[in-house]
């Protein structure tokens, strides 16, 4: 593989000294995650104190560790392995040509984020570099930019917030050339007095664009001038994107399908039919997000409505599985990550125009939205319609948060409430039929990616 860093580089970057010669293909600060040739960061977190796996990680094949403490083997040692981490990021992030677009927004950072990644691939094969996961905090974001190949032509970066100020700090890490905003709803409302606080916070991206840069705002969106309003000041040029007549990037005419979308879409003038491999109108959204990004950077549009064409859902945010259920199967849409009002809304459409088959129903298992708040009840309750509406026949809501919801269901949806994912999955697996058709989600701490994995392992 390429060398990604050596120690005289680390050292050099982070201040730090170098005890023993070594050179890094990667980097992880997850001793789990080790492969040989990584550069291990020894991370002091709430929890555990990665000093505990140096020894675990060189054993992993480590090519060498960043600690602040004393250390066998090829190492470089710092004051603060958070601030070295942090300085390889600005290092990477200097020592780069590439063109740089942050992704943020209440839904669809990490789609548009991998949707990007893959557009911008058929442009220029094998340079492309993206944040993985969702590593987009203020640990994920500086890991994700010192695994950044200095050679890279593209970068493509998430980031994500649930407090005032948060991005701001991110974006000036990372200096996009491209901001984009992707929708703006309330997720993270118990951190933020009102919607708006939301849209201004996300539009702190904007902040760090490079000169020249272009910011990418959500035409639709309810918040749209006020996202205008926070990139005017930072960006040359401001690209729209929607579905409304006066957006910059829109969908001409669009079909939704149970399994894809087609559409033809006016990217600044220029007319490009595609086809969407993911089903929703929110990534109908998301795709004009991504061509406009493209055109901002200088990728081939063309290529990247192919790429869109090759886009498959992604585990925990659409991914599809049979499960084997007597003579037929159950489909099982895993939308597991996280959930908000606005993504909740998008997924129960999804299903709802998602066919079953035979005495098939659809089901859904629902994990409750966290952080919502003063006015979580409301927010839960809300779904009610919406589950009604997608011809949900049977639902199992997890938590107590999910207590509003099973009191506003119609009586013609019987519901089941349980404490955790465990439960949930007791639940499913005695009622889950062939033909039928299961949407999984809820926020990531209700951890129903455990329910996924076991319905997996009985459909393998």
């Amino acid at each position: 593989m390429t060398a990604l860093w050596t120690s005289a580089a680390i050292a050099a970057a982070t201040g730090g000294t170098a005890a023993g010669d070594f050179t890094a293909t990667g980097v992880t600060f997850d001793s789990r995650e080790v492969e040989p040739g990584d550069l291990f960061v020894a991370l002091r977190g709430e929890a555990t104190d990665g000093h505990r796996f140096v020894a675990q990680a060189q054993a992993q094949g480590a090519a060498g560790v960043l600690v602040s403490e004393p250390a066998d083997g090829p190492h470089v040692r710092v004051a603060d392995t958070m601030a070295g981490l942090t300085a390889l990021a600005t290092t990477a992030r200097a020592r780069t040509t590439a063109r740089i677009i942050g992704v943020t927004g209440s839904v669809g950072k990490t789609g548009t984020k991998e949707a990007l990644r893959l557009a911008l691939e058929r442009t220029a094969p094998g340079a492309i570099h993206a944040s993985v996961k969702s590593y987009n905090n203020h640990t994920g974001v500086p890991l994700s930019l010192a695994r950044m190949p200095a050679a890279s032509r593209f970068g493509v970066f998430e980031m994500g917030m649930n407090h005032a100020g948060e991005l701001a700090a991110l974006t000036r890490l990372v200096r996009p050339h491209v901001a984009i905003v992707t929708w703006v709803a309330s997720a993270h409302r118990e951190f933020f007095a009102s919607e708006e606080g939301i849209a201004d916070a996300k539009g702190e991206i904007f902040q760090g664009l490079e000169p020249g840069g272009t910011a990418i705002v959500p035409f639709d969106n309810i918040h749209r001038d006020r996202l205008l309003a926070a990139a005017r000041p930072y960006a040359s040029r401001i690209v729209t994107f929607g579905m409304g007549g006066g957006a910059d990037v829109r969908a001409t005419d669009h079909v939704l399908h149970p399994d894809c979308t087609t559409a033809t879409a006016d990217v600044l003038g220029r007319r490009l039919m595609f086809r969407i491999g993911t089903p929703g109108a929110h990534w109908l959204s998301n795709a004009l997000a991504v061509l406009a990004a493209v055109e901002a950077v200088g990728g081939d549009l063309a290529l990247a409505g192919l790429a869109l064409a090759d886009l498959g859902g992604l585990a925990g945010r659409g991914a599809r599985f049979e499960v084997t259920r007597g003579e037929g199967t159950a489909t099982v849409i895993d939308e597991s990550y996280n959930a908000n009002p606005a993504s909740m809304a998008a997924a129960l459409a999804v299903l709802g125009a998602t066919p079953v088959t035979g005495a098939g129903k659809r089901r859904v298992v629902l994990g409750a939205m966290k952080e919502l708040g003063a006015e979580s009840d409301a927010f839960h309750a809300a779904l009610a319609p919406l589950i009604d509406a997608a011809g949900v026949g049977h639902a199992v809501l997890v938590g107590a948060e999910m207590a509003p919801l099973a009191a506003s269901l119609p009586r013609h949806i019987p519901a089941t409430l349980v404490d955790d994912a465990e439960a949930a999955l007791a639940a499913v697996r005695g009622s889950l039929a062939a033909g039928d058709v299961l949407l999984v989600k809820g926020s990531n701490s209700v951890r129903l990616g455990t329910l996924v994995a076991g319905l997996s392992k009985a459909s393998a």
